[in-house]
């Protein structure tokens, strides 16, 4: 075998053994990787930022923990940054599966940054059919959740007398993993002119760029790369800049073995031409 069928015909035993080591060598030794701020994420940071203290803001955390490594550290990041500016946050959780792990990431959250329940944030739950919740929330959160996650009714919430609907807060930000994020801006934008921004997987990503340049939507944090962007600007670090080490070191040995197969192809078809 020639040293060009080699290069075309590496064995993916060794292929697999490399990328194996790709991503074990920055566990053991961990380091990070220079993350480049897109603007979509820019404008949410922005607008969360520019949120005063005592303003509302609304969080769907609507995914299941089969996508929590990528929509987790978003998750987060952005609650850490109302937190801190005491930002007050309304969470549902329209995802069948995934109201106890927003439980989780909001009591986790809360008990770093000194934040009650009731007070600081309230935590909605789950309610099936996501479209009817959505159209029904744009007339009165109570009237769609008559009590909270925990069975409190919400006219019992200190932080929740004053509110009715999407227009007593500056904003939406939905975290999803599948056609939730499409009825939040077909019914929550469309229809009340709420402004929204969204975070999906990576996958996803690219089939909601349209209405980010129609400005359906006013931001998107795209998978694992857009969670570490979000980290980068709010400072808070968790999975997501971490990640990036062995996507990135995954991601160069991948395209190194790409390019040595096609040196080998392109050369080798120059030797059968010369041959001929």
């Amino acid at each position: 075998m020639t040293l060009y069928e080699k290069m075309m015909n590496l064995d993916r035993r060794w292929i697999y053994l490399i990328l194996g080591l790709a991503v074990i060598i920055p566990a053991i030794i961990p380091f990070t990787v220079p993350v480049a701020v897109t603007p979509e994420v820019k404008s949410i940071y922005n607008f969360v930022e520019s949120l005063k203290p005592g303003d509302y803001l609304f969080l769907g955390i609507d995914y299941d923990p089969s996508s929590m490594a990528e929509l987790n550290p978003m998750a987060k990041a952005i609650i850490a940054q109302c937190f801190r500016k005491d930002v007050k946050i309304i969470v549902t959780a329209l995802s069948q599966n995934g109201p106890g792990m927003a439980e989780q990431i909001l009591n986790e959250m809360a008990s770093q940054f000194g934040k009650r329940n009731h007070e600081d944030y309230c935590f909605l739950g789950y309610k099936p059919y996501p479209g009817i919740v959505i159209l029904n929330m744009g007339v009165s959160f109570k009237l769609t959740f008559p009590n909270d996650y925990y069975g409190v009714p919400l006219d019992s919430i200190p932080m929740m007398t004053k509110i009715t609907n999407y227009r007593d807060c500056k904003g939406i930000i939905d975290l999803c993993a599948g056609s939730v994020a499409d009825m939040w801006i077909g019914f929550a934008n469309g229809r009340y002119g709420v402004p929204l921004a969204i975070g999906v997987t990576g996958v996803m990503a690219a089939d909601y760029y349209p209405y980010l340049q129609s400005k359906q939507i006013f931001g998107i944090i795209s998978g694992m790369k857009g969670a570490a962007e979000y980290e980068t600007l709010t400072g808070y670090k968790t999975t997501g800049i971490k990640s990036m080490a062995y996507q990135t070191t995954s991601h160069i040995i991948i395209l190194l073995f790409i390019i040595i197969s096609n040196i080998g192809f392109f050369l080798s078809g120059k030797k059968e031409k010369k041959k001929i």
